[in-house]
């Protein structure tokens, strides 16, 4: 640990995060494919037939990586603007209020020029994920400020603290997105519980006071759920981060893994 960080964690925490009953949110498919799993929703009607199920679920917000006819991610606004239109839709005919987000991912436009023009002509979406590790990021979050939608942080290590604190955007994001894996990029060490701790220490240290989501990837999935749960932060589950229940088996859609969290929720939380 870093001479910052040791002064970010010495600071008097700052109390606030989320009000309310947490909400979970589902991933559906990421940047993945049929050879992952072979119920991965790709095409729009796949999608919403995955969709209709996670929110008669208990889903109450879905994070996208909307494609284009043949499968791609895309971020191009027609594309964005189709699917997140049609999800708003869906959400309607299930009777649910649902938190539409999408990712804002370099890797899927790489050119930050071309990308903040197209996040500009982005309609109806309430929320994008920020990745603090991806260049120009305060390009994009100033861009989605522009039009209004809100910035949820993507955190993925204690060290991307210190940049967040920097951005002078501390007071301007929706909520930060804890996302924690235990492989690439930074391996972190401990059990997923103790690592998220120390970020979330972190955050109050800086003076974060927006709502966190929590999450994980792989084998952390589950037990970052319930520390999410345990913590009333919001927190998400899907294909994109692990497609296996919490008893190591094999899920066989979304909805099934939506059905784990509102019981591991429930279990939890009365």
């Amino acid at each position: 640990m870093d001479q910052g960080t040791r002064e970010l964690l010495s600071r008097t925490p700052a109390r606030g995060h989320n009000v309310g009953m947490p909400i979970i949110q589902v991933t559906p498919n990421g940047p993945f494919g049929k050879d992952v799993h072979s119920a991965m929703p790709v095409s729009l009607p796949e999608l919403l037939a995955d969709l209709r199920g996670c929110f008669l679920a208990g889903a109450r917000g879905v994070h996208l990586h909307v494609r284009d006819d043949a499968g791609r991610e895309t971020l191009q606004p027609g594309e964005v603007n189709r699917t997140v239109d049609a999800v708003r839709s869906l959400a309607g005919d299930c009777g649910v209020p649902v938190e539409i987000g999408l990712t804002t991912g370099e890797w899927i436009e790489p050119d930050l020029d071309k990308r903040t023009r197209q996040i500009r002509r982005w309609e109806g979406v309430d929320c994008a994920t920020v990745n603090l590790s991806e260049d120009g990021f305060t390009d994009v979050m100033n861009a989605m400020l522009e039009i209004g939608v809100g910035i949820d942080v993507g955190l993925w290590d204690l060290s991307e603290v210190r940049a967040f604190e920097e951005s002078g955007l501390i007071d301007q994001v929706m909520r930060i997105s804890i996302e924690l894996d235990p492989g690439e990029p930074y391996f972190p060490e401990g059990r997923p519980a103790e690592v998220a701790a120390t970020v979330n220490d972190a955050l109050d240290a800086i003076g974060s006071r927006c709502p966190r989501l929590t999450h994980g990837m792989g084998e952390w999935t589950w037990p970052l759920v319930e520390d999410a749960f345990r913590r009333r932060h919001d927190t998400r589950v899907g294909f994109e981060d692990s497609t296996l229940l919490p008893d190591g088996t094999i899920a066989a859609s979304n909805t099934d893994l939506v059905r784990a969290a509102v019981e591991l929720q429930r279990t939890i939380q009365t």
